[in-house]
């Protein structure tokens, strides 16, 4: 399965007059906790801010996590979208960006299959080619907003930017945002070591808080790194002594045995109580991706596993399109076709039947960075 998973979080405790005190120990079911000095202790009420019913809504009511749904990552940098664009011929500009979303977004029925999209930061405030709004118009498919608000890392380092998101989510929730996502790694080849995974968990930890108080769903996103001559025995050992939901090895694993490790390590690690867990791509060719999510619901699961994909959505999409206007059209027919198979692997009904060439075509890079 995939190298890493988004847990998106239930409206979870904020609570009147508490303090939050950074772990000192991993062996803590979490890195970061809530010590609370309530002025009536037999008189307890746990909020998520002003915003704690909208939060319900967003994350189980308003389609963020509906049977045969996912989530369509197209957060991607402008850097990494100049990448995808120049693998097409076509220069890193602002027009060409507007040109390629604009064909995502707009991409007819999308929200049948589609609950969540994932903005870059220049998305969110930007329109289409046709002058609309790119929230107004997911927004119009039943697909909620969401976006990165903050940089990934990788090897042993960790993510910054929490100086000054309280600002920055209030700002993006009032530009049409409802949900978030943050993803910080590790990497095993390089540890992982303690602080690593401490600064990691934290740092999630206080995101999550933030982005509620704003009134924005917060995707944890934890991730594991593929990278590595280490095999799927040692990625399920890190993943369960970290608490990180990520135990597939590029290259190695049946779709049945993978999703049985993932599986065990999920019922392991994460509450029933979460709502929704999407699965990255992580390199995988579009059609190993989709049938690693088939293996993951051939059975009931306590929460909604699904996707939140961006390269084993788009990867053919992109080729087909070319940067050519006459084929927009044959480009979102694909979009669709990867969504369909997606929405049927979340509902454990995809059977691989018909897909191409260049769907199986792996996509892992090593030492990627979004």
């Amino acid at each position: 399965m995939a190298a890493a998973s988004s847990a998106t979080l239930k409206s979870s405790s904020v609570i009147d007059k508490c303090e939050w005190i950074k772990g000192q120990s991993l062996r803590q079911a979490s890195a970061a906790f809530v010590r609370c000095h309530p002025t009536s202790p037999s008189a307890l009420t746990v909020r998520a801010s002003s915003y704690a019913d909208e939060l319900v809504k967003t994350a189980v009511k308003n389609n963020c996590i509906p049977p045969g749904r996912g989530i369509l990552a197209m957060d991607e940098s402008n850097a990494t979208c100049g990448k995808r664009l120049a693998s097409i011929g076509l220069e890193n500009t602002e027009a060409n960006r507007q040109a390629y979303r604009t064909l995502l977004v707009s991409a007819p029925g999308l929200g049948e299959y589609i609950s969540g999209a994932i903005l870059f930061e220049e998305t969110l405030y930007q329109s289409t080619t046709d002058g609309k709004k790119m929230v107004d118009v997911l927004v119009e498919q039943n697909i909620v907003p969401g976006l990165v608000p903050l940089p990934g890392s990788n090897n042993e380092s960790w993510c910054q930017g929490l100086d000054g998101l309280s600002s920055r989510t209030a700002a993006y929730y009032q530009q049409g945002a409802r949900f978030a996502k943050w993803r910080t790694v590790v990497s095993i080849p390089n540890g992982p070591s303690a602080l690593a995974v401490k600064e990691a968990a934290w740092g999630l930890a206080r995101y999550a808080a933030i982005s509620q108080d704003s009134g924005l769903v917060p995707i944890v996103e934890p991730e594991i790194l593929l990278d590595g001559d280490h095999g799927i025995d040692r990625t399920f050992e890190v993943a369960q002594k970290h608490g990180y939901s990520g135990c597939r090895k590029q290259g190695q694993g049946h779709p049945a045995a993978s999703s049985r490790l993932h599986l065990k390590l999920l019922h392991r690690r994460i509450p029933p109580a979460v709502p929704g867990i999407m699965f990255l791509s992580g390199g995988q060719s579009e059609v190993e991706a989709t049938l690693n999510l088939n293996a993951m619901n051939q059975s009931p699961n306590p929460w909604h596993v699904s996707f939140s994909y961006a390269r084993a959505l788009q990867n053919t999409c992109l080729k087909t399109w070319g940067g050519r206007p006459e084929n927009v059209k044959a480009a979102q027919d694909t979009l669709l076709v990867r969504a369909k198979a997606n929405s049927l692997a979340q509902l454990g009904k995809y059977t691989g039947d018909g897909e191409s060439e260049e769907a199986k075509k792996g996509m892992f890079v090593k030492g990627y960075v979004y």
